[in-house]
């Protein structure tokens, strides 16, 4: 089992930024990646930007390359996401998950956390 409390969402005006941070614990050391998704109302959750835990590879949505960065701290056990250059269609619901090593997808999820751009 891997718990995820992700935290940093709020309200935030376009063209700001925000820093996500998600904790992880449990079973941290059978991590293969950790990703970001997000869901707007009425959307369909969507992937925004996962990496690997021992490689460090990362891979992005399209529409956040260049705004978004994914890093993380394997010693703390945490990932974060840098957004940057935000825009009011970045609004939503964004959550952490894990993908294991002895799995074929993100398994486990945290809560999510929102975040609102302003125009």
């Amino acid at each position: 089992q891997v718990q995820l409390v992700e935290s940093g969402g709020g309200l935030v005006q376009a063209g700001g930024s925000l820093r996500l941070s998600c904790a992880t614990s449990g079973r941290t050391s059978s991590i293969y990646a950790m990703g970001w998704f997000r869901q707007a109302p009425g959307k369909e959750r969507e992937f925004v930007a996962s990496i690997t835990w021992t490689a460090c590879e990362t891979s992005y949505r399209g529409s956040v390359k260049g705004r978004f960065t994914i890093s993380r701290d394997n010693a703390k056990n945490m990932v974060y996401l840098q957004m940057n250059s935000l825009k009011p269609e970045d609004t939503a619901v964004y959550s952490c998950a894990v993908w294991l090593t002895t799995r074929s997808y993100y398994d486990y999820w945290g809560l999510g956390t929102q975040v609102t751009v302003s125009s």
